[in-house]
């Protein structure tokens, strides 16, 4: 807890309130300082596979040989199969706080496959309405950014709570691939701003549907729409708008 003085309608008033930690993680992968990821300070197991998942590092369970996380000395040790790039040019993204990033495959040709299903307007204020139910953080000291993955009914898979918007996203891909759960074909709710590196993530784990209470970028908006996924913003109240592709969107 941390002491804090608080001015309320000319009163003043001192006491305690909890506050959102950052804490800097070193990721060493094959006996290599690859980055330090700045995060919020639990599940950070998820965090560190999804991160490696998504610069493409990683695509399987199996190819982890060792995953270790210290929290006492704020260390990641990583050993996989395959070999980390001599050189690699790090990114430094628009998420919270500057996000990193070892690539950002807008023109990677990846597209959500197979034959799509609609997604109903219920189904999308359903999985916003768990994803705020979810965000025990945020209602604890907000400064947190909320993700979460459901299925095209609505329904709930998977939740992350983080300080930046760009980490709910690895962890979200960390814990589906150590839990061996698909995302292909899902919905993905954010509570942040849908920025190209989120995008181009996505695009990556297949995921049919972004949807945000806020804006995309322009840049989003034109992965998401190489890539085949509804991406849906500004949804307050009863209303939404429909960036890319709202042909998958069962209106009523």
């Amino acid at each position: 807890m941390t002491q804090v003085t608080t001015y309320n309608d000319g009163k003043v008033l001192r006491g305690e309130v909890d506050v959102v930690r950052e804490f800097p993680l070193v990721l060493r992968v094959n006996d290599r300082e690859l980055v330090t990821l700045v995060a919020s300070p639990h599940d950070l197991r998820f965090l560190v596979a999804g991160f490696l998942r998504l610069q493409g590092f990683v695509s399987h369970l199996d190819d982890f040989l060792v995953l270790s996380v210290c929290n006492d000395y704020g260390i990641a040790n990583v050993r996989i199969k395959g070999e980390i790039p001599k050189e690699l040019k790090p990114v430094l993204t628009s998420g919270c706080g500057t996000g990193i990033t070892f690539s950002l495959p807008e023109a990677a040709g990846v597209r959500v496959g197979g034959t799509r299903e609609q997604v109903s307007v219920p189904a999308i204020f359903e999985l916003m309405k768990q994803l705020a139910l979810h965000s025990t953080s945020y209602k604890s000291h907000g400064g947190v950014h909320s993700a979460a993955i459901g299925a095209l009914d609505g329904t709930l898979v998977l939740h992350a709570e983080d300080l930046g918007r760009h980490n709910t996203i690895d962890r979200l891909a960390g814990e589906a691939l150590l839990k061996g759960i698909p995302l292909a074909g899902t919905i993905l709710a954010t509570s942040g701003r849908v920025s190209a590196e989120m995008a181009a993530k996505a695009a990556l784990l297949g995921i049919a549907v972004i949807v945000s209470r806020t804006s995309p970028t322009d840049m989003a908006i034109r992965i998401c729409d190489q890539a085949g996924i509804t991406l849906v913003g500004y949804l307050r109240g009863t209303r939404f708008t429909a960036y890319t592709h709202p042909q998958y969107i069962l209106f009523p």
